[in-house]
């Protein structure tokens, strides 16, 4: 029998390398958690025979999970998108619902059985979906509005499946009388501990938060979080209803006071560790043996679910007037099957409302119809196009809409992105007279822009066909005006590709990029902190009374020099200096030249700290302090040397310093 240490360290040592693994192979970690889970549960390995001990741990990432539900529910959200959440997000649950019970009945399974396995596949990857949205940057396109309603239904229809199971799974051998007694009483309960909650919750949350807060103990900020999300739980647990519910109403209750943002950065570590636990726990209850013995029954559950999902969605999509080619998209990216279906599956599992056989081929096409999500959404585009008669005159017509714009234009500029800093840039543009065309995928925006006036219009610059159409080959300047690495390198790989010699401007937000986007062909770069940092000394300096030429001299310079003098900072408690990604960028450190030091009496040049990738950017004598110092420079005790280089290598420059 496992102990407690043992059990924790097998669990994080499994999901670390296989989240590390699927990371490398950019797949959601979720499915890393899974085979984790499937790996070293008890009908695999066996390296944890017992799963209950793991599970009982991991309920909390579910707590968690819908405590930051709660905690970004919005009544205004819900408000401008009501039409695509409460119609399309309804209709595409409800439809899914009645869909699976009807397979379920033809099988020969009991309707409540059908019923719970209907919320179960209604639910679709939130983390999946909204992060390769985001990634592809149709997060505010058409289809993508709709995805995220749908999604944000799906949320909040989870709090009533919870309720709804432990209910049917009472009455499985009872009457439907019983049912209905059964079902009215768990909402009584619902209704009664909504409305203790929420009144006396609303009340005494703020001023609770106000007192707690006064206190300017971040300890015990995150203790009170913690009691909060944690007490409701076992509160609605108790009065017959689940975890989950308490932790959401506990969420809903913070988010709407003004400290919602805190608590969620200290409540994200224990969701994410104890969320991803869950799905550990979820992958040990796949039974390799009967998925193996029922293969057929997967595959067959995996096409129906993918296929049929995707088909329904895509008929409702039609019917809340979206087109065919967005309705495709919508379909096909809400094809699998989502996290919250996880948890409802383990509790229809758990409360033995279906049993083993059942639940395992459904368990694995569940899993499946993940793993094959990332390139059902990849290839989505060119689905809808293969898929949908309108789809390429509609892709033609939007073609055909940017060159009309830019058909008597030569020499202008293309801006892509059409953000705050799009617009600022396109003011001055039009002050100077410059003919320019602006790219940019919010409709919202674009619509209230073009009833403005200004020339904008909807197209993905990331796309060799847009920025062809948008008069690339004429242009005489390309300006990336939105901070996102990954797509201004696509860009920049066409412009490359189609127009070497044309000057591209990017943004970006910080040093991090600038070499890889110079690399690649940008023109300038401009850092938004290294330009704020510019602006606030050259205000500073005049101020003070030097020249101007000479404080533009020293702007120039350091422009020209990519902003090294502002590379690398001296970290504090308050940048998060914990981050993988913050620990590979540079940063400053001070180190004291001791008696015992060997590069006591060595020059710069003898130390080569440039082959451990460190920069020496001062060194302070007593009360003088050199810039930059050259390779002749000989340092003496009492020293102290300002390196600037990633975390590692300055740890490898301090050993040389100091044992040589």
């Amino acid at each position: 029998m496992l102990n407690t240490l043992e059990l924790v360290l097998i669990l994080l040592a499994t999901a670390v390398l296989a989240v590390v693994v699927f990371r490398l192979l950019r797949l959601p970690p979720i499915l890393g958690y899974l085979l984790a889970g499937i790996v070293i549960g008890p009908h695999a390995l066996g390296w944890i025979p017992v799963a209950s001990e793991a599970r009982h741990l991991a309920e909390f990432g579910v707590v968690f999970l819908m405590f930051s539900i709660g905690l970004e529910f919005s009544l205004p959200k819900l408000v401008t998108m009501k039409h695509i959440v409460f119609g399309f997000g309804a209709a595409q649950v409800g439809a899914t619902m009645l869909t699976v019970m009807a397979a379920a009945w033809l099988l020969g399974l009991d309707w409540r059985v059908g019923l719970a396995l209907g919320g179960v596949l209604a639910m679709s990857s939130t983390a999946i979906v909204s992060k390769m949205l985001a990634e592809r940057l149709e997060l505010n396109s058409s289809h993508g509005r709709q995805i995220i309603g749908v999604l944000l239904f799906q949320d909040l229809a989870v709090v009533p499946l919870l309720i709804l199971v432990p209910a049917l799974a009472r009455t499985v051998d009872s009457s439907g009388a019983d049912l209905g007694m059964t079902l009215a009483i768990a909402l009584l309960k619902a209704a009664v501990v909504l409305a203790l909650i929420l009144f006396f919750g609303q009340r005494l949350m703020r001023p609770w938060f106000h007192l707690v807060a006064r206190q300017k103990s971040s300890e015990l900020f995150v203790l009170n979080v913690l009691l909060i999300t944690l007490g409701l739980a076992w509160f609605t647990d108790i009065a017959g209803l689940s975890l989950a519910l308490g932790a959401f109403l506990a969420g809903m209750l913070i988010s709407e006071t003004e400290y919602r943002y805190q608590v969620e950065d200290d409540i994200k570590p224990f969701r994410d560790i104890l969320l991803g636990l869950f799905f550990v726990t979820i992958g040990m209850l796949l039974d390799i043996q009967v998925v193996m013995q029922n293969f057929l029954w997967v595959v067959l559950l995996l096409v129906a679910l993918v296929a049929l999902k995707a088909a329904l969605v895509a008929g409702l999509s039609r019917l809340f007037t979206a087109d065919s080619g967005m309705a495709v998209r919508t379909g096909l990216n809400l094809a699998q099957a989502g996290e919250f279906g996880f948890v409802l599956l383990a509790q229809a599992g758990a409360l033995g409302l279906v049993d083993n056989p059942t639940m395992q081929p459904v368990l694995a096409a569940m899993v499946l119809s993940m793993l094959t999500a990332p390139f059902i959404v990849e290839r989505s585009e060119h689905m809808a196009r293969h898929f949908s008669a309108t789809e390429w005159m509609s892709r033609a017509i939007q073609l055909t809409t940017i060159a009309a714009q830019t058909m008597d234009e030569q020499g202008h500029v293309i801006l892509c992105g059409y953000g705050r800093s799009g617009q600022n840039l396109s003011r001055l543009l039009e002050k100077e007279s410059i003919p320019f065309i602006a790219l940019d995928l919010d409709p919202q925006r674009i619509h209230e822009a073009t009833a403005a006036g200004e020339t904008v219009v909807y197209g993905d610059a990331a796309r060799r066909d847009v920025l062809i159409a948008a008069g690339l080959m004429r242009a005489k300047v390309l300006v990336i005006s939105y901070a996102d690495t990954a797509s201004a390198l696509r860009i920049l790989s066409h412009v490359r590709a189609l127009r070497p010699e044309l000057p591209v401007v990017v943004r970006t937000l910080d040093d991090t990029d600038i070499d890889r986007l110079k690399e690649a062909g940008a023109a300038e770069v401009v850092a938004e902190i290294m330009e704020g940092s510019l602006m606030l000394a050259s205000h500073a300096l005049m101020l003070f009374g030097l020249p101007l030429n000479r404080v533009m001299e020293r702007i120039r310079e350091t422009r020209e020099q990519r902003y090294s003098l502002f590379r690398g900072f001296f970290h504090g408690a308050t940048d998060e200096a914990d981050k993988t990604e913050e620990q590979m960028q540079p940063r400053l450190h001070s180190m004291l030249i001791t008696p015992g030091s060997a590069a006591a009496g060595m020059t710069l040049g003898e130390l080569d700290l440039g082959g451990l990738l460190v920069e020496v950017t001062a060194v302070r004598r007593r009360n003088t302090r050199e810039l930059l110092p050259d390779n002749e420079t000989r340092l003496e005790i009492g020293d102290v040397v300002v390196l600037r280089g990633t975390q590692e290598n300055l740890a490898a420059a301090e050993i040389r310093l100091m044992q040589g």
